[in-house]
This record gives structure tokens, C-alpha cells and sequence, in this order.
């Protein structure tokens, strides 16, 4: 990284939220799977479905244009709503069909039999143990549920524990396939990361595509099911940013003591997480700046 990137994110970093400048994906999936668009949400200037798992290799849809709506007000930051168009390609991949009725039959067993999910993946702590004290350069993932708290005091301790269960599980696993992390859990929320020490358009990119995924994952995978059981539907906000994190060991104990991160990037991607629409997903100009090209050019810039 050459020291004017250096000095653009630290800038950035500097602002915590208000003055930083933010993308916005406006992946706002419908629950119906038939591929019937309904553009419900209220971001201005943009809105956007889509009905199926990205496909990068479908390129009959690429007329979204990078529109620039620059605002006068200097200090103001812009925001670029990132316009997934909805694939109208019937075929879907099998991985993407695997993943989704998986998750089906998880939830449907967890809410039916009490299914426990097994003992998650450990690799994060690995990772963190082997480079602690260390600053590492990673994309940062919040997702969190919208109303939680409603659903916690209208639904029995025992059904509502379950749900985000299953819900923080299922979005593990979504991490992990798209070459991630999983941080922690943390009441109904998810905290991922990306690292790569040579390829940073991949953790960008991975990190992009991973989010996209979970809302996939939610609104084909585990509303049909809460759906059968008149339960109300999950609904998420996501928010990335990326940057340098130090690796934190809390104690002296190299195996037990407890591992975390710590820097500006988490608390600015918590930040634009809580800005974020139901259902969107709010990136920072850092992780933009790092996408892929082609995945830029579906990006929407908006005031």
C-alpha cells in the first residue's frame, strides 16, 4: 500500500462515520424466490432486488452505471449505492441450491426437534493466536437483526434463543465459505473478517460477496422456514469497512487467555452498520476503493 493510500484511509479513519464517505449495496432480496422484483425500500435515488445468489459470470446485466451526484457541500460525504441487478438467468449453481436448502432443513430441524448446531469453527482463534500483537490488514463485516429486541419480548426465551442461534450459525458458515473468519457473536449480531496478506482486491471482494450471500442465505434459507412456523421474518443491516487491526491478547496464557481485535476499522464498520436500511449493505469508501472493477462498475454514487 503507498503512503497515499496510507494517508486517505487514516484520514478517513479519523472522521468515525460522519465524514467518512460510505457505499451503499443495495442488495434488498424479497422473500419471494420466483424472481418477481419489489422495490420496497428508502434509500433515495437507488433501489435495487435481488432474487438469487450473484452470478459472476453472468454478464447480460451490466448497464448500472457509476452516477456521480456530487454534492456542493464540502465535508458532506457522498454514499454509493452498489445496484446488484437481479439475475434473470433461471440456472442457479448447485452450491448455491445446496447451501440454501441445507439451511432449511437446520432450521427447520432446530425449531421442530431442538437440533443443536455442532461446535463452530475454531480457525479465527487459531489465526489470531498465531499473530498476536501484530497489525493485520482485514475487511471487517457487521451484520446484525433489526428488531430483535420486539422479537425477544413478544416470543417465548426458549423459541427466540433458538432462532438467533440458528440465524448467527447459519451466517458463520457463510463466512467460512466465502474464505473468511468468524469473530464473535455478540447477542444478534455477527462479526467477520477477511485477511490476505498479498491479494487486498480479494479480501475487499470476498467481504462484498460474503454479505451478499447472508442476505441470500436469510431470505431463501431461514425466513421460509420462520414463515411456516408464523414466525416473524429476520431482517438484517450490514456494514464493512476495512483496514488495520491489532491482534489483542488479553493475558498471559498463549492458549486460554482471550483474543481479539482492536482499531478504528471495527468501530467505523460497526458505525456504517448501524446506518444502514434493513436488508442493505452499507460499505466504506476504503472497501470500495479495493473492489474489483467490475465490481465498481455496478456501484451507484448518491448523495
Amino acid at each position: 500500500m503507498n503512503n497515499h493510500t496510507k494517508n486517505h484511509n487514516e484520514e478517513a479513519k479519523s472522521h468515525e462515520g460522519d465524514s467518512i464517505a460510505k457505499k451503499s449495496i443495495a442488495d434488498n432480496a424479497n422473500k419471494n424466490h420466483s424472481g418477481e422484483n419489489k422495490d420496497d425500500h428508502n434509500m433515495s435515488n437507488a433501489s435495487m432486488s435481488s432474487n438469487q445468489e450473484p452470478n459472476n459470470n453472468d454478464s447480460n446485466n451490466n448497464d448500472d452505471n457509476l452516477n456521480k451526484n456530487n454534492n456542493s457541500n464540502s465535508g458532506t460525504p457522498s454514499i454509493i449505492d452498489m445496484m446488484m441487478k437481479p439475475n434473470h438467468n433461471t440456472r442457479e449453481t448447485i452450491d448455491f441450491e445446496t447451501t440454501i436448502q441445507n439451511t432449511r432443513v437446520r432450521v427447520w430441524r432446530a425449531l421442530k426437534e431442538g437440533y443443536e448446531y455442532p461446535d463452530g469453527d475454531h480457525s479465527s482463534d487459531k489465526y489470531l493466536r498465531k499473530n498476536v500483537h501484530t497489525s493485520v490488514n482485514m475487511t471487517v463485516l457487521y451484520i446484525d437483526v433489526v428488531g430483535s429486541t420486539k422479537m425477544a419480548l413478544e416470543m417465548p426465551p426458549e423459541r427466540i434463543a433458538t432462532i438467533m442461534s440458528s440465524f448467527a450459525q447459519e451466517m458463520a458458515l457463510v463466512v467460512n465459505q466465502h474464505n473468511g473468519y468468524v469473530l464473535k457473536f455478540v447477542g444478534d449480531a455477527v462479526i467477520g473478517y477477511f485477511v490476505s496478506d498479498a491479494y487486498q482486491i480479494m479480501i475487499a471482494d470476498n467481504a462484498v460477496n460474503c454479505a451478499r450471500s447472508m442476505l441470500s442465505v436469510i431470505q431463501h434459507g431461514i425466513n421460509p422456514i420462520l414463515d411456516q412456523y408464523d414466525y416473524p421474518e429476520i431482517q438484517v443491516k450490514i456494514g464493512l469497512d476495512i483496514g488495520q487491526s491489532v491482534i489483542v491478547r488479553y493475558g498471559s496464557d498463549p492458549q486460554q487467555s482471550h483474543v481479539d481485535l482492536l482499531g478504528p476499522v471495527m468501530n467505523i464498520a460497526a458505525k456504517i452498520q448501524n446506518r444502514a436500511s434493513p436488508n442493505h449493505i452499507l460499505i466504506g469508501s476504503d472497501v470500495y476503493d479495493k473492489l474489483h472493477p467490475d465490481t465498481k462498475a455496478k456501484c451507484k454514487l448518491m448523495n
